[in-house]
């Protein structure tokens, strides 16, 4: 291998043993399989008929070190790139220019229209705005986007936990406590004789579900979005209660009833008195326990505050409110935009001193993790 690069004409001078095994790795970081053997048989090879010239080299090496056919173009490149120190890449011409015209496809839409011919090759480069928005921020979202985004809550089904009910249903099977008035009746249908028994035990139906949206100044961004959430869970499901949290308690489950996004929309926001104001949330959640919540509704019910966790009033009072309502409700889930910032940490008063009397903490900036909250919702 006589003028060759500095790496080939070093051959003689370098231990061979060495060198092929340099060689032998560099095949094997282009996943060829080289057993030791082969290497031993290599080896042997170049001490037999020397490494004087390009061919004999690359003969040893293609013989004994590459046993399928569909390794010899690897074989080359490498071969190439390690004793003669040249990429192959560059001994290629380049490619020729193309022109290329993209078509951008609507997943949502009908697609583009068009009746020309174009010589150029075309390419279709589909998307869909839906996953798009799925991932959005709220607070980036512009106008239109969150009118979209209302369209796709509106399909958001929470399902509910369910829990044992006080009224008997009807089984089949004998279980449970017995029927008389049905088995007296089927006993009338036999002659008096009490063939067959019923028997009823204790039905389900879901838990209740009740909502507490933050509508504050700090929840601005935010507020709007998860409001059209809230619409589509109460107009979804029975057994759901929404309420509005800011300096004062606002129950807004008869405004959002309506099937009418817009009017909901709009006799909520009539409702509040005191929509992007200030906020205390602590005694806000205290209010709904004294009215609501220990009288009944939250008893053994899913809680889902929708919050920040800005607080201006004293921790002790939120600590107080959470953990009376952590008495009473079946499960608490937190609800909180900013979770999604990167290097969040509930620092907050309000938010440190709610976080032990939580079940879930979880995000709430959009689509994606309102999805993520019916599922955990119903686990």
């Amino acid at each position: 291998m006589t003028d060759g690069p500095p790496l080939v004409a070093a051959a003689r001078a370098e231990n061979m043993c060495a060198l092929a095994a340099r060689f032998g790795a560099a095949l094997r970081e282009a996943e060829l399989e080289i057993p030791v053997g082969s290497m031993i048989t290599f080896m042997a090879a170049l001490g037999s008929v020397g490494v004087d010239t390009r061919a004999k080299v690359y003969w040893c090496g293609r013989a004994t070190l590459v046993h399928r056919p569909e390794d010899f173009d690897t074989y080359d490149v490498v071969f190439t790139r390690f004793w003669e120190g040249i990429d192959p890449q560059s001994l290629l011409p380049p490619p020729p220019a193309a022109e290329v015209t993209l078509a951008f496809d609507d997943l949502e839409g009908d697609g583009p229209d068009g009746d020309g011919e174009d010589d150029s090759d075309t390419i279709a480069v589909r998307y869909s705005p839906y996953e798009l928005l799925r991932e959005k921020d709220f607070a980036d979202c512009t106008a239109d986007e969150l009118a979209e985004l209302a369209q796709l809550m509106s399909q958001l089904r929470l399902g509910g936990v369910m829990r044992r009910s006080r009224r008997l249903q009807p089984v089949r099977v004998p279980r449970g406590r017995p029927d008389l008035r049905r088995t007296v009746r089927r006993a009338l249908q036999a002659g008096g004789e009490p063939i067959t028994r019923s028997f009823r035990q204790p039905g389900e139906q879901p838990r209740r579900l009740v909502l507490l949206l933050d509508v504050s100044g700090s929840m601005e961004s935010y507020a709007r979005a998860l409001l059209r959430f809230v619409h589509a869970a109460v107009v979804a499901r029975r057994r759901v209660e929404a309420f509005a949290l800011g300096t004062r308690l606002t129950r807004l489950t008869r405004e959002l009833s309506t099937h009418d996004p817009d009017s909901a929309f709009d006799r909520a926001a009539g409702a509040v008195e005191d929509w992007s104001g200030g906020t205390r949330l602590g005694e806000s959640i205290g209010v709904f326990c004294d009215l609501w919540g220990v009288r009944g509704m939250a008893r053994g019910a899913v809680v889902v505050i929708l919050s920040d966790g800005w607080d201006r009033g004293e921790p002790a009072a939120m600590a107080e409110s959470m953990g009376r309502l952590g008495r009473v409700a079946h499960k608490i889930i937190w609800v909180n935009p900013l979770k999604s910032t990167p290097g969040y940490a509930p620092l907050a008063q309000g938010m440190a001193a709610a976080l032990p009397f939580v079940d879930e903490f979880v995000e709430g900036h959009s689509l994606a993790s309102l999805e993520e909250l019916a599922s955990t919702v119903a686990a």
